[in-house]
């Protein structure tokens, strides 16, 4: 049986409430990686303190976000969706230490701080990015995530495409692509699907996994999440070009440098931003189906597109 719908906050106060479900989210992430990450004193020590670095460091946390308001649509319990949370959350923080690298993006700043290699060295980030990918993985396959080998064997196959060449590393290509190659919107589009709205999309399909939900619950969730993914895509290609690094707490400007294609240099401002509000509006309406018990997710599509950060 499906929990019963509850009320749904008022307008004036969901954005508050997101607010701080989002924080209570990263704390619990936060506490479940670090007991996953404790401190050594073991001779491999340092590939240890980098990848605590590089998971432990701030950010929105909105991918587990995602995993854990999609499980409670289901009645899943907190503690095996959080350690899904903190499993996609390590995906997530491997693909940005090994983003920044000199051979990829080559940044020195992420969320205000040294990059991971600039904090470390080459080869220890990319060993702690490795690290990060492999625990990710590990944590799935446990017996304590969901008792049912079935949908442990469900969540390792789905991150596993998610993240993988037709996924979050197929985009990486094509972004390296993008800085000798014109792109056009078609292309850009499917970029962008691969590198970062896969692995939003694992996000949100990852509570129904969880659930055991059915089809169209489950169709629906990843039809939301890829409009919220290209919507975050947009916003962050805006933010490339109007926000300070004060703001962003990574370098902009990068893209325009790199002469890369983004939704920006090819719809122009305006044009890009109605395109990510009207991808908000239709993540929105994809979670109709759960008749109201989904408030706090319509209420991310508001934040996606509102942020500065």
């Amino acid at each position: 049986m499906e929990p019963s719908a509850p009320n749904p906050p008022g307008l004036t106060d969901v954005q508050t409430i997101l607010k701080q479900a989002m924080a209570d989210c990263a704390q619990a992430v936060e506490d479940t990686i670090g007991r996953l990450l404790p401190s050594t004193d073991l001779a491999e020590a340092r590939v240890f303190d980098a990848m605590r670095y590089g998971c432990l460091n701030g950010g929105k946390r909105l991918r587990p976000f995602l995993v854990l308001q999609s499980a409670d649509l289901f009645g899943v319990n907190p503690d095996c969706a959080v350690r899904v949370a903190a499993a996609v959350e390590m995906v997530h923080s491997y693909s940005l230490i090994h983003d920044d690298l000199p051979a990829m993006d080559d940044s020195d700043l992420r969320r205000g701080k040294p990059t991971c290699h600039k904090a470390f060295d080459e080869a220890t980030a990319i060993l702690a990015g490795d690290g990060l990918l492999t625990l990710a993985f590990e944590l799935l396959a446990d017996h304590a995530t969901h008792e049912d080998p079935n949908i442990r064997c469900q969540l390792v196959a789905a991150l596993a495409k998610a993240a993988g060449g037709h996924g979050m590393v197929g985009g990486q290509m094509l972004d390296l692509i993008a800085e000798r190659e014109a792109f056009d919107l078609g292309t850009t589009t499917r970029l962008q699907r691969m590198k970062t709205g896969e692995m939003i999309a694992f996000s949100c399909e990852a509570g129904g996994i969880l659930g055991k939900a059915p089809p169209p619950q489950r169709a629906a969730l990843r039809a939301y999440a890829h409009d919220l993914g290209l919507a975050f895509q947009i916003v962050d290609d805006l933010l490339d070009v109007e926000g300070t690094e004060a703001e962003t707490g990574k370098s902009v400007g990068r893209d325009a440098e790199a002469g890369k294609a983004t939704f920006v240099s090819i719809l122009g401002r305006d044009r890009a931003r109605a395109q990510a509000d009207m991808l908000a509006g239709q993540a929105v309406a994809h979670l109709d189906i759960f008749e109201g018990r989904a408030h706090l997710l319509k209420a991310v599509a508001e934040f996606v597109v509102a942020r500065r950060a």
